[in-house]
């Protein structure tokens, strides 16, 4: 089959050089067409549901909207691995996560589907909202937002109707979200007392704002149903009846009067403030120092980040002619920078290593068509090789260019070797005699057969040796499998175009005695050296053994440090986020206060091109945070020291007060959240629904495994607890005062937190009316305590007095795992395995009582981890002896099979050594 193949490729050269001519071709005319990311796509399969509900604590979003969806809504879809949850202030986020292998689409269907039993929520929040499939490193770009002519209401109605709406037809691009937005209101201010001395009820102002508009989500108004104009005819044609708003300003909504029996009218502006502003914010952005937006620009997977952000920035100059007044800064954060950066050094030094190839080859063969040949072979394996595997849809990324350059040097070689040996067998043939065509094509045959041979079993041992690594899952196998695929194509393709392109090539180009001849001074040197050095190693064999045995044992002894070594090096990503985090319950003016001065602080770094900021979070973003967190977005000069440039940064950064720094490039910090736990041996998680007994518990469970061998340190971890307001009505003080508890609740949450009465349509965009309290109402704790109810018979009665009204620190953010609240108590293993240590701990855990709806589970991620590390070595055991077998089978002889299998694993060993000595962890 091999000399078929060979002797075929020979006579029919013209045919596959014309085939490997027009590959080559096609190849480098799609190379800028190629999509490009900086990682793989890793993590699981997951769908992610946003519930805005703004104004609900974190309990009350887990009470009213969290638990229902876990428990009624996604518990039980198909092919669901597991459902987590986080309840924030004014925000639900549900995260699903599918078993390995489902399809992304089907799995949205499923949450899509469920989604259809949202009108059983309590009206407390906006539609559940299914957050589009983005890639891991999802963030493609920052926009940055200003103008010294629109206020930030204006500029926001912008971002939000038309801009925001323009980004998100470009394709690839997933979603958008806009920090600092403010939403166009008309606000109907209260003023519980000029509402009683007119002998009214704040209820009746709700009912007449709702009213004016045409529509209301109030059900209990007669706006809830507006009707339609109809149409009436003539005798000729039908007319449609439109009804025109003639509501346009808070001045227009003030002049109406307010639904009451009293023969007085009295109109909205007499018992309140009617104003132009904006809802409560859930985030602010920061662009030069002072307001304005941030568009955060994410992607789809799969989607080429140049490509993407080409076209963001094609329709973004597109706009700009309609949009006079606003300045738009691109440069805050754009992934391409690095991509481009990656792709300009990797061109440059495949350029140079391409070169100093072909020195290389004319130098030790001093002949050029030798040195043609190899360079035609070696990039027609490249560019065949990546052609096969983009047509499977892998990406070119940081782990597929290392697959690349790993087997560069196979594909070298099999280049070299083969038309080496080809023009050996000519030279030898033509000292016989002879010139004929048919003596040629049999001479390259016979050349390419006995190169073809060990090029065979040397493919079959890479595809044995990449084997193991399939058994890998998790984020690890993300990284890893296209490694290893890439590699595995590469050097596949390569024996075949050895077999196959290199003897057309030679036989076409090396055509007479005179093309044949080669080797050069520096070759006999060389080789002359080499056999010196090989003479005195069999001189001295035993020398040569002890070195080579150092070199196997110390890499053995190197590889346990190696298997949970970070695949992936800290990227020099020139766009550097600084996370800052605040105490709990620090407010936004307070943690914009300190964004901003840091923002300042690390403007004035040499180096630093520019900054923009983000606090807290956007409506559906990728971030579910408080206020008390803020992102820092810097980007650096191309010309200036890096690592000097974000020491620099991050000293300036820690010396702020009050906050905790991390300091990251983008990507690496994408790969830190999805391996969260990834360095505990040891997770107990400790469910229920009351905090108090699951703090309890898992310091029982502390005391219970801390004696245990093997398990150091053991801690509990205790979600983050902030300041909040809890108001509980007193029945007893209510009820003497005609109060319900319900009416209690709704009356504070218009006068605190706003109600939509109804929505003003106005060109094309869609803006919401909404009765709130005035300013005053909500600044203090004792402001809260002063708010008048109303009660029956035109009384009204204070909030303290009917209510208890207190401080108490609750959890910042409530988070669930199998639909239910939890504590974790973590700890390191040491000096024993973790398998044995987890069922030591598992049978001191069954001894400990829990009271009803409360129980722990421990974690097995740890313990899937070491089975992992344990099924990868048996598998590359198995995968070891198949190489030696392969071997034998090829040398034919056990003893020579042994030691060439021994002295495979000298260099393995150096790798080993290597690895562990540059620090690799």
């Amino acid at each position: 089959m091999l000399q078929w193949i060979i002797a075929s490729s020979a006579l029919y050269r013209n045919f596959v050089i014309a085939a490997a001519t027009t590959l080559l071709a096609v190849g480098i005319a799609r190379l800028p067409d190629t999509t490009v990311e900086v990682l793989p796509e890793f993590g699981p399969v997951r769908v992610e549901v946003q519930t805005e509900a703004l104004g609900l604590s974190p309990e009350e979003a887990e009470n009213l909207i969290t638990n229902p969806m876990e428990q009624e809504f996604f518990t039980g879809i198909p092919w669901l691995h597991k459902i987590r949850s986080n309840s924030a202030p004014g925000l639900s986020a549900v995260e699903m996560i599918f078993e390995p292998g489902t399809n992304d689409i089907r799995a949205r269907q499923v949450v899509q589907e469920r989604l259809t039993m949202v009108p059983a929520l309590p009206a407390v929040s906006k539609p559940p909202f299914v957050i589009q499939p983005v890639a891991t490193t999802s963030r493609v770009m920052i926009i940055a937002m200003s103008s010294k002519e629109l206020s930030l209401v204006e500029m926001s109605t912008l971002a939000r109707w038309k801009i925001r709406q323009r980004l998100l037809s470009v394709p690839g691009v997933a979603n958008v979200s806009i920090w600092g937005l403010r939403d166009r209101q008309l606000q109907v201010l209260v003023d519980p007392h000029r509402v009683r001395l007119n002998r009214l009820v704040v209820e009746d102002v709700i009912k007449s704002a709702a009213n004016a508009m045409w529509s209301s989500p109030l059900t209990f108004v007669e706006a809830s149903t507006p009707g339609t104009g109809g149409f009436i005819d003539t005798a000729n044609q039908r007319i449609s009846i439109n009804h025109t708003q003639p509501i346009k300003t808070a001045k227009d909504l003030s002049k109406i009067a307010i639904e009451s029996d009293l023969p007085k009218l009295v109109t909205l502006g007499e018992v309140a403030d009617l104003v132009e502003g904006h809802q409560l914010l859930i985030g602010d952005a920061i662009v030069q120092d002072g307001a304005g937006l941030l568009l955060v620009v994410e992607r789809s997977p799969g989607t080429s980040i140049p490509r993407v952000t080409r076209e963001v920035e094609k329709a973004l100059d597109g706009m700009r002619p309609g949009l006079a007044g606003v300045q738009f800064d691109t440069t805050v954060f754009r992934a391409v920078s690095f991509v481009e950066t990656a792709r300009a050094n990797l061109v440059g030094s495949i350029g140079i290593g391409l070169l100093l190839l072909l020195l290389t080859i004319g130098a030790f063969t001093f002949n050029w068509r030798v040195a043609l040949i190899s360079m035609v072979s070696v990039a027609t394996s490249l560019i065949a090789a990546w052609m096969l595997l983009s047509a499977y849809g892998l990406m070119l990324n940081m782990m597929v260019v290392a697959g690349l350059v790993l087997a560069l040097a196979i594909v070298v070689d099999d280049a070299i070797v083969v038309v080496e040996g080809i023009r050996r067998r000519l030279v030898r043939r033509d000292s016989v005699g002879g010139s004929a065509s048919a003596l040629d094509i049999e001479s390259m045959v016979t050349a390419a057969k006995e190169a073809g041979g060990p090029l065979l079993t040397a493919l079959a041992i890479v595809l044995v040796s990449v084997t193991p690594v399939l058994v890998l899952n998790g984020v690890t196998a993300d990284f890893v499998k296209p490694l290893a695929l890439t590699y595995a194509a590469v050097v596949t393709v390569s024996m075949l175009v050895a077999l196959m392109v290199t003897p057309a090539l030679a036989l076409a180009i090396m055509s007479g005695p005179s093309a044949r001849g080669g080797g050069s001074r520096m070759a006999r040197a060389i080789g002359g050296a080499y056999a010196d050095m090989v003479r005195s190693a069999v001189r001295s064999p035993a020398l040569v053994l002890i070195l080579a045995a150092i070199i196997i044992v110390g890499g053995a002894a190197m590889l346990p440090t190696l298997f949970g070594a970070n695949l992936m090096p800290p990227l020099k990503d020139r766009d550097i986020s600084v996370r800052l985090q605040a105490a709990p319950g620090t407010s936004l003016p307070a943690m914009m206060s300190i964004a901003t001065a840091a923002s300042k602080e690390v403007r004035a770094i040499p180096g630093v091109r520019n900054v923009g900021a983000h606090v807290g979070r956007a409506s559906n973003s990728d971030l579910v945070s408080n206020v008390d967190r803020a992102d820092l977005w810097i980007g650096l000069a191309a010309d200036v020291n890096y690592e000097a440039t974000v020491d620099a940064i991050e000293k300036a950064m820690r010396a702020v007060p009050g906050v905790t720094v991390d300091v990251s490039a983008y990507p690496n910090r994408r790969v830190r959240e999805l391996t969260t736990n990834a360095d505990e041996d040891l997770v107990v998680r400790v469910y229920g629904r009351s905090y108090e007994v699951l703090k309890a518990k898992a310091e029982t469970v502390v005391k219970t495994i801390s004696d245990i061998p093997g398990v150091v340190a053991p801690q509990v971890r205790l979600p983050i607890v902030e300041p909040t307001v809890e108001v509980e009505v007193n029945i007893d003080k209510a009820t003497a005062k005609g109060i319900k508890p319900g009416d209690a609740r709704r009356a504070a949450a218009t006068l605190l937190s706003s109600i939509t009465a109804g929505q003003l349509f106005e060109e094309q965009k869609i803006f919401d009316v909404v009765v709130w309290g005035t300013p005053a109402m909500r600044g203090s704790v004792s402001s809260i305590r002063d708010l008048l109810i109303d009660g029956p018979n035109d009384s009204q009665a204070r909030l303290g007095d009917v209510a208890e009204v207190r401080i108490r620190p609750n959890p910042s953010v409530i988070q669930h795992d199998a639909v239910s609240r939890y504590i974790d108590v973590t700890a390191k293993v040491e000096g024993a395995s973790v398998a044995a240590v987890n069922a030591t701990v598992n049978e001191r855990l069954k001894k400990i009582g829990f009271p009803s709806e409360h129980h722990l589970e421990l974690m097995t991620e740890s313990a899937e981890r070491e089975r992992s590390t344990r099924e990868l070595l048996f598998y590359s055991i198995g995968a070891a002896v198949a190489i030696f077998f392969l071997l034998q089978a090829r040398l034919q002889s056990w003893r020579l099979g042994a030691l060439v299998f021994v002295m495979l694993l000298v260099p393995l060993g150096g790798a080993a050594l290597g690895a562990a000595t540059q620090g690799l962890k």
